[in-house]
């Protein structure tokens, strides 16, 4: 498979029969977006849209999609998909913990995280938007793949390792609003046991963005962002004699390619 990273938090898996899931769509203000996949193409060649919760910076590129591709299948939380749904959204399947989505190429079930979730909080008063969640992307003779979502450490995350075997996690690490280097570093030492861990949730600097412009109003609009900057680099150090498993940052709008030995 391939794995792009656009963002904080949003990821395109790239299955090796060509699907493409995108994970949290966030475009306008993402300091991770390159410019040049602002396209009615890069849009539309979106296959499926899985969500973790519903924080802006998770779920404001949605508009962006469904213009493009109306009959898009949205994957949400059950509270979250009925917003959706409610707002006019045509393809929204609603799942909860535990519960699967079965596509040619993968198996995706949704599984536990612990953060909050509220939907429309830049636009007005937020509403509850169910509880958030992680995703397990278990590709057809491929790798089983983790996405954590925006979370804490959690016990839990060892139940997920030992029923769904990951071996690639794409893991929260960037403090604040989520765990922080420290925090992951303890989960891929003693709870998890991937062979890959992909640092998420940290933005940006001024030279390593995509969009720099996009850094400097996203600073001015949501100042907390500076305490989330630069921080995948942190886990690596504090993982650096641990030799079961690689940290491998991904640089914002990278694609890198993870190729399974038979």
């Amino acid at each position: 498979m391939k794995i792009q990273r656009l963002g904080h938090a949003m990821y395109v898996l790239k299955s090796n029969e060509g699907k493409n899931y995108l994970i949290d769509p966030f475009f306008d203000l993402n300091p991770g977006f390159p410019e040049e996949l602002n396209t009615a193409n890069f849009y539309q060649s979106i296959d499926c849209v899985f969500l973790t919760h519903g924080h802006f910076d998770h779920t404001s590129g949605l508009s962006k999609i469904v213009e493009h591709k109306p009959e898009i299948m949205i994957v949400a939380q059950y509270e979250l998909a009925l917003i959706l749904l409610q707002q006019g959204i045509k393809n929204v399947l609603p799942i909860n913990f535990g519960g699967s989505v079965s596509f040619d190429d993968v198996t995706v079930t949704m599984v536990q995280a612990r953060h909050s979730s509220s939907y429309g909080e830049t636009t007005g008063t937020p509403v509850y938007a169910g509880e958030s969640a992680g995703y397990i992307f278990a590709f057809k003779d491929d790798y089983t793949l983790y996405h954590s979502g925006d979370t804490s450490l959690m016990a839990d995350m060892k139940l997920i390792q030992d029923v769904y075997q990951p071996e690639i996690a794409i893991l929260s690490s960037s403090g604040h609003f989520t765990m922080g280097p420290k925090e992951a570093a303890y989960a891929v030492r003693n709870l998890l046991n991937v062979k890959y861990v992909i640092p998420s949730h940290t933005f940006p600097t001024t030279e390593t963005a995509a969009s720099p412009e996009s850094l400097v109003q996203l600073l001015a609009a949501f100042p907390v962002v500076e305490f989330m900057i630069d921080r995948d680099n942190e886990l690596k150090e504090l993982l650096k004699d641990y030799k079961k498993t690689e940290v491998t940052p991904l640089a914002y709008g990278e694609e890198r390619e993870f190729v399974r030995k038979k």
